[in-house]
């Protein structure tokens, strides 16, 4: 498997370009700020193929170049309807703060092709073998997609804003729940296995080994509350 992960220019939003192997079609997760150019330089360097672009929530760190990638490719961008609203307007899910420094500064067109994610749907694409985890917390749409491990390569799990080295995503932002935040830490993460490695939106990579060990809101997240999935 060929992953390659590089930091937008602002906001240290990780982007991801996944594929079966140098060579090959591939996947694009979370296309942030200014990544353009970047994503061109790697994509040209491995010859490999974009032929989705997966995003992890809608929040605007995550999005904002997805429009760009997307059309001059005429590939389609996969969301979860919970977050449809924050790609239509993306103050949607911005705190006032931010909503304010963004307010006006830019143009924002939607993708011409948005495609839905399902909990727990599986997609078959650019060679893959993806899983949807509808993971809710940081925003109402936000999922894991899951990777099986291969022969040297462990199960991986792109976390998008549900998981990080140490910490979690915030949960005070338009959409947020800190009580759907700590059962999806639960039901979500917890479940998957010591090895898995986990590629957040932002900050190093990880295992949940490790996160289980000594990340404080996954230990949090054993005595959270049941709820229906």
């Amino acid at each position: 498997m060929f992953i390659a992960g590089f930091p937008a220019d602002a906001f240290g939003t990780n982007c991801y370009v996944v594929a079966p192997a140098p060579g090959e079609d591939c996947v694009v997760v979370d296309p942030g700020f200014g990544v353009t150019q970047r994503l061109d330089e790697v994509l040209a360097e491995h010859k490999v193929n974009p032929v989705a672009v997966l995003l992890t929530h809608g929040h605007l760190d995550h999005t904002f170049s997805v429009t760009p990638v997307c059309s001059k490719r005429g590939i389609p961008a996969y969301l979860h309807p919970g977050d449809d609203e924050m790609l239509a307007d993306p103050t949607k899910g911005l705190s006032a703060d931010l909503t304010q420094l963004f307010g006006g500064r830019f143009e924002w067109v939607e993708p011409d092709d948005v495609k839905p994610l399902d909990d727990k749907a599986t997609l078959s694409i650019a060679g893959l073998e993806i899983t949807v985890d509808h993971a809710p917390g940081h925003t109402k749409g936000s999922v894991l997609f899951r990777l099986p491990g291969e022969a040297d390569v462990p199960p991986i799990c792109l976390s998008g804003d549900v998981l990080f080295a140490g910490s979690i995503g915030r949960t005070d932002l338009p959409g947020g729940s800190t009580e759907e935040m700590m059962a999806s830490l639960r039901d979500r993460v917890l479940p998957l296995a010591d090895e898995t490695l986990v590629l957040p939106g932002h900050g190093p990579e990880t295992t949940i080994g490790q996160e289980r060990a000594t990340n404080p809101f996954l230990r949090g997240a054993h005595s959270a509350p049941r709820r229906g999935w």
